[in-house]
């Protein structure tokens, strides 16, 4: 079959990104087609030009040096040595219109007394609820965890399977512990996308996938069509579903039980000497309209600081979200330097998710089609690429 690319990448988040900066180090022709106009995803590091370009992050916040596959690309990339720490500052919960310590939620005895536990409960099979709630005690999941995840996944947390959060993951020493770049996170996808062995078009909406004899072919609304001998579909399972070519129904049929949780998205910027509120991680919101606020306040500028509010779909307009996010910071609307908005999506995994994967598994072996995102391991941008490596050596090969 005579084809364009060795291996075409829909979708340019970082899982895609990875999938395709994979398959370029090892000399395939790559395309990546996005829909949207940017590249990075859930990655999305805001930038306000009338501000000075000063950012804060909309999206993903953090990148650790337990993050191996991210940590080889920016090895790749000459960006490692370019890692800013983050300052150490701590969260607190946002309950019933007040700040308060997130110590004061802990039920210190109860969890004491279910320690022990965390080296004899099985995680496997079980949703967050269950397995939180009896390691470190009911009353502790109920007061404080139960939110604190919430606010790390952005939805209802209790059904979410617990294998999918806090996997254990090697560190590299050498490396700082938590990090981010001068300009954001988005330094990483931004970074990938320039490179000369990748063709990366935004913009670009897809009609329909075929298969090709062993290959595909790519049609673009536009009428394009482009063939390729691999392909990697690194997009929402909604979008899976609907862009798996004929010969995948089992796929299909899998993927498209994997629920999307929305998530409304606010980013506020004020001026540092119109708050008076100390520097803060976030708030973990109990019970409230927002799941978390994060800061930029781990990177501290001159002039002003950042603040993202992921709201819960629906429950307040425009202007309520903007009043209860400056509710929360103790400061008037009317002091707002600039704002953004943004809408984010994030897989809704339930208990049960790993035994789908493993099945899904099952049905694309022997394939040349890959698919990866952060609906596979867990939400966060390791997981997504540990995913992505995973199945371009399926795809490709293992090369030492």
């Amino acid at each position: 079959m005579s084809t364009d690319f060795d291996h075409i990448v829909i979708g340019a988040g970082i899982s895609g990104l990875g999938a395709a900066h994979f398959s370029a180090r090892r000399g395939l022709s790559t395309l990546v087609l996005e829909a949207s106009d940017r590249v990075g995803g859930c990655i999305n590091s805001q930038v306000f030009p009338a501000l000075g370009g000063f950012w804060t992050e909309a999206g993903g916040h953090t990148c650790f040096n337990s993050y191996g596959h991210m940590l080889s690309i920016l090895d790749d990339l000459g960006l490692t040595s370019q890692v800013h720490p983050k300052v150490k500052v701590g969260y607190k919960l946002w309950k019933a219109g007040k700040r308060r310590s997130i110590l004061s939620a802990l039920h210190l005895f109860e969890g004491a007394r279910s320690i022990p536990k965390l080296f004899k409960e099985p995680k496997d099979g079980r949703s967050v609820r269950d397995y939180y709630g009896a390691v470190l005690g009911r009353r502790n999941y109920r007061d404080l965890l139960q939110h604190a995840f919430q606010a790390v996944i952005c939805q209802p947390a209790d059904d979410y399977p617990a294998e999918a959060l806090f996997r254990r993951k090697p560190r590299r020493k050498e490396v700082i512990k938590a990090f981010t770049f001068a300009e954001g996170i988005a330094t990483i996808p931004n970074a990938i996308a320039a490179q000369n062995t990748l063709d990366v078009r935004t913009g670009q909406r897809i009609e329909q996938v075929e298969s090709e004899g062993e290959g595909f072919r790519v049609r673009l609304q536009d009428g394009t069509a482009i063939r390729a001998a691999h392909l990697t579909l690194a997009v929402p399972p909604d979008v899976a579903a609907k862009l798996l070519p004929a010969g995948f129904e089992d796929a299909r049929a899998l993927v498209a039980g994997i629920g999307m949780a929305e998530i409304e998205t606010l980013v506020l910027v004020l001026r540092q000497d119109d708050l008076e509120l100390p520097p803060i991680a976030g708030l973990i919101a109990v019970e409230d309209a927002f799941y978390s606020a994060v800061s930029r306040d781990f990177l501290p500028d001159a002039q002003y600081r950042g603040f993202a509010f992921h709201f819960r779909p629906g429950v307040l307009d425009a202007d309520a979200q903007v009043r209860r996010a400056c509710e929360s910071l103790s400061i008037a609307p009317e002091r707002i330097a600039a704002q953004a908005r943004v809408h984010n999506r994030l897989p809704a995994l339930r208990k049960g998710h790993f035994a789908l994967v493993e099945r899904l598994d099952a049905a694309l072996a022997g394939k040349r089609l890959a698919l990866t995102g952060n609906w596979f391991l867990g939400v966060s941008m390791e997981d997504a690429l540990t995913r992505s490596h995973s199945e371009h050596v399926r795809l490709f090969g293992d090369r030492a």
